[in-house]
């Protein structure tokens, strides 16, 4: 920068009384742009996280809540059994229908055998072996960051034609794709790509009505994605994100140790049933 420009340049431009009313419009949506963007990213983080946290919750604790349905049917059969009471018998009819049906022979084995025989994870099953724990996928810090860097880069929001927008949304996709799967490498190839790509059209100055128009259409998205945020903290998964943000995998270890307590409990009520009986 040249020394003339540095003394020509006003420290505070807000200030000046000579600027036109449409550079500070201006300002303003490059900064709802700015806040829109980061407000996306984190969305869709805490999307990518809840649907992770979903898939672990499912593979690690769906058996007990099946073993729970199951024991549960048992008693209100048991009980049913013993009373023969018309209410008991309809509980009991309602505890069966919440259980799971029983699977196929093609989907009891799903997974199980392949074209090389038995699978590892089976093998495992009938074996002493150590099953191996469900494939986590959980963003690293570095992921966050290319994540973060490639969608303030690359927004479709950023464009200023049709053209541009289309190749944004398009390229925004596979970064979206490649964050889900926290693929490190591929973020950064598609930084590479980014980088090598055609330069962003140059900003052009706004007339007043556009950029009145560009903010009221900032706001509406800024309110879609509140809902959408709000959709996601109220979910089931949501809220238990919410409770251990900083380690899922503990609250996922603290609500097996509760099942397996509950789990504890109903069989000793339907051995006392059985028993009786």
């Amino acid at each position: 920068m040249s020394e003339q420009t540095e003394q020509t340049v006003p420290e505070e431009p807000a200030a000046s009384g000579d600027e036109r009313p449409e550079a500070r419009l201006d300002r303003a949506v490059r900064a709802a742009e700015q806040a829109l963007i980061e407000f996306e990213i984190a969305v869709e983080t805490f999307r990518v996280e809840v649907e992770n946290f979903s898939r672990l919750h499912h593979q690690k604790l769906g058996p007990m809540y099946s073993r729970l349905d199951e024991l549960d049917a048992l008693i209100a059969e048991a009980k049913a059994a013993r009373s023969g009471d018309p209410e008991d018998l309809r509980r009991a009819r309602d505890a069966r229908a919440l259980v799971m049906p029983m699977p196929g022979v093609e989907e009891l084995f799903h997974d199980w055998l392949g074209s090389d025989g038995i699978s590892d994870d089976a093998a495992a099953m009938l074996t002493d072996r150590p099953v191996r724990p469900p494939e986590r996928v959980r963003p690293t810090e570095e992921v966050r960051r290319l994540y973060r860097e490639l969608v303030r880069q690359a927004h479709p929001d950023l464009a200023q034609d049709e053209a541009e927008q289309a190749r944004r949304e398009e390229f925004i996709v596979r970064v979206n794709a490649a964050y889900g799967r926290g693929e490190e490498q591929l973020l950064r190839e598609l930084a590479e790509e980014w980088a090598a790509g055609p330069a962003p059209a140059a900003v052009r100055p706004s007339e007043s009505e556009e950029l009145y128009a560009r903010l009221e259409w900032l706001a509406q998205r800024k309110e879609l994605l509140s809902l959408v945020a709000r959709e996601l903290e109220d979910s089931a998964i949501g809220a238990m994100l919410r409770m251990a943000p900083d380690d899922p995998d503990r609250l996922l270890e603290e609500i097996a140790e509760q099942l397996l307590a509950q789990v504890s409990e109903r069989e000793t009520e339907l051995a006392e049933l059985t028993t009786v009986l």
